[in-house]
């Protein structure tokens, strides 16, 4: 039996045992299994070659637009950009990776319109493994629905879940020790509902026979098997309805309602029309909101704060000592303190040190050594 008909296997008696305590335990080895053996079977894929898409990554941040097919990501491309991408009223016009630059509140965007997923791309259909592996260096994931089709965004969530993309959440809280002996030492924080055995039954799966593990916070099996494995890339997504002009008034509490049916609330999606160019600018919005990117204003010895340039930082990366490495040159190494005037400072010109959360729109002297 080959690998591919033992995961089939695999998924349908998962698929058909039923979920509670007695067979928690169960499941756990059946779902460790599965994911080891999809594990083997993607690096016996990758080693056999095939024509990847090399993307450079540039700019302060990485967007990448998701969509099937002809739903309009390479007109929304060139809306945004003047990156000239393919289009055409037909499946399949992107033929390979498009990025292009959007420049917003002083940041450089890259915006990649990869070629149209399709149901099966995790599996290799359509080169999609190869499409895939572009989303996941993305530091955002907008899906790009047509208003027709609402219903693709629950395939396309579960191709790029299979293809370890984990979106709007976060890695589980464990740590794995290896030891040389001792067996499984599990210790759980308050709240976890996984049984003992059931975590030490995944772990002998994925070839751990003596370690100290530790899990804070409660996960599922999959999660459980998610932070094993780490390996997962973890990202937010926003969503955009396009083609939002081609509907009458009278259609959008059916479009509103799918919507809820797969759990996007109507009120957070964006809708646009990227052939009319309409609602761009509330997406624009959304993308610099989703992505956690703050401007910080140099102010700039003999020449005064440079609004035009700003400094871009990334969510996670907004303390004085990440402006610090952003900037490069000496600065870092000669760093004495630094002056910040805005929304993060107690008062004007507030000295600072390399810890300092900065904010949106701070202004920031740095006070260096000769």
């Amino acid at each position: 039996m080959g690998l591919e008909e033992e995961i089939e296997d695999l998924r349908e008696e998962i698929s058909n045992t039923p979920y509670n305590k007695s067979t928690e335990q169960h499941i756990g080895r059946l779902k460790a299994k599965l994911a080891e053996k999809k594990e083997k079977l993607e690096r016996q894929a990758s080693s056999g070659g095939g024509q990847g898409y090399a993307v450079e990554k540039t700019g302060d941040a990485t967007v990448g637009l998701v969509g099937f097919p002809s739903v309009g990501k390479s007109t929304l491309l060139n809306a945004f950009t003047n990156a000239e991408s393919e289009v055409g009223e037909y499946e399949f016009t992107t033929l390979d990776v498009n990025p292009g630059m959007l420049k917003y509140n002083g940041a450089n965007i890259q915006i990649l319109d990869v070629p149209g997923l399709i149901e099966g791309a995790a599996g290799g259909r359509g080169g999609g493994q190869e499409v895939l592996s572009v989303v996941r260096t993305t530091d955002l994931v907008v899906f790009v629905l047509s208003v027709f089709e609402i219903q693709h965004y629950a395939r396309l969530s579960e191709e790029l879940y299979h293809n370890k993309v984990r979106l709007d959440t976060s890695p589980p809280n464990l740590s794995i020790s290896k030891t040389g002996k001792g067996g499984l030492r599990v210790t759980t924080g308050d709240g976890v509902s996984l049984d003992e055995e059931t975590i030490k039954s995944v772990l002998r799966e994925h070839g751990y026979a003596n370690a100290d593990v530790t899990i804070r916070g409660d996960c599922s099996i999959d999660e459980l098997i998610d932070g094993i494995q780490d390996n997962r890339e973890y990202l937010p997504s926003i969503v955009a309805v396009n083609k939002a002009d081609l509907i009458d008034q009278d259609y959008l509490p059916t479009v509103e309602s799918e919507l809820r049916e797969y759990g996007l609330d109507p009120d957070e999606v964006i809708f646009i029309s990227a052939e009319e160019e309409k609602g761009l600018d509330a997406l624009k919005e959304e993308i610099w909101n989703a992505l956690g990117l703050i401007r910080v204003y140099m102010d700039k010895p003999s020449r005064g704060v440079d609004y035009d340039e700003p400094l871009v930082l990334r969510e996670g990366e907004h303390t004085v000592d990440d402006a610090l490495n952003k900037l490069g040159g000496t600065l870092d190494e000669r760093f004495r303190f630094a002056r910040v005037t805005g929304p993060s400072a107690q008062h004007d010109e507030q000295q600072v040190g390399r810890d300092h959360e900065l904010q949106d729109e701070d202004v920031m002297r740095v006070v260096a050594r000769r």
